[in-house]
């Protein structure tokens, strides 16, 4: 690997402070908080789409209820993280070894 030059890190740096500024600009300016009542967390699109069903219908049958409910949003966060971790790690092993066996068909054998 050839050692990276300065102003391959200042560029290298500019993007990583851009993603940082991407996701931490919407968070700091209260961007995610459409439908919300003033002080409540952050509750998410399932929690959202709940309540407008509920405000347009008030008659609505739920129709279907989740095979397991976590006890907590912790836990529910968590689970879903894990859930995150294992598809992330699936991607990463899967290209990693679609390009492994690409750089081993590209090496000629030595005889």
């Amino acid at each position: 690997m050839a050692s990276r030059t300065p102003r391959r890190l200042a560029v290298d740096f500019a993007l990583l402070l851009l993603v940082v500024a991407i996701f931490a600009v919407p968070l700091g300016l209260r961007l995610n908080t459409d439908g919300q009542e003033e002080g409540e967390s952050y509750a998410g699109s399932d929690s959202s789409a709940a309540t407008k069903v509920e405000e347009i219908n008030p008659d609505y049958d739920v129709w279907f209820s989740p095979l397991f409910e976590p006890s907590s949003g912790e836990i529910e966060s968590g689970l879903f993280a894990l859930q995150a971790a294992v598809g992330a790690g699936t991607l990463g092993f899967v290209i990693g070894r679609l390009s492994g066996k690409r750089r081993r068909s590209e090496v000629p054998e030595k005889a």
